[in-house]
């Protein structure tokens, strides 16, 4: 996976937070539209998930960038160590990688991950996980181009607003 565009990546702000945020539902909304259905959409109240960011941002737990174009939040991504129990303190996670729509497929994504994979080798971390909904090809397509792996044994059904997905683990090394 190689770079042909690059955008501005720079560590979120406080002011970030509501754009973070809008920025999210819009996402989810076009994301899950195909897995869902008919089911009512995950989308929390936009003042909510701006609070979930704005202390996100502030205590630095995750870690945010965001991916700028002509001085616009484009997408953003949320990186810190493993949440997931028993892992070893160098196991970072990707928490979140979200790109407005109008912007997938043009190099937001790679730049977020480029960012995302530095913080975390400079935070000591040698290998990152992420979770990913087994029905939304679009990510699992990009983190496998980044050169992660399923997990297999790691699939789970968690609850997504009214409805119940399935997630599955990948992984690969930082080196």
């Amino acid at each position: 996976m190689t770079s042909t565009t690059s955008y501005k990546v720079r560590p979120a702000t406080l002011r970030d937070a509501k754009a973070i945020a809008e920025l999210q539902n819009q996402t989810i909304r076009e994301a899950y539209k195909t897995m869902l259905g008919d089911a009512p959409l995950p989308v929390m109240p936009l003042e909510k998930r701006q609070a979930y960011w704005r202390e996100a941002i502030e205590y630095a737990e995750p870690q945010v960038q965001v991916a700028i174009d002509d001085d616009k939040i484009v997408g953003f991504v949320g990186f810190d160590r493993s949440r997931d129990k028993g892992t070893p303190p160098t196991m970072g996670e990707v928490w979140a990688l979200y790109v407005n729509p109008s912007h997938w497929d043009r190099g937001v994504g790679l730049s977020l991950w480029d960012a995302a994979r530095e913080g975390l080798q400079d935070e000591g971390c040698s290998n990152v996980s992420v979770w990913v909904p087994l029905g939304n090809e679009r990510a699992l397509r990009f983190f496998e181009l980044a050169g992660f792996k399923r997990e297999l044994n790691s699939a789970k059904t968690v609850a997504v607003g009214l409805s119940k997905i399935e997630e599955i683990r990948l992984k690969r090394s930082l080196s």
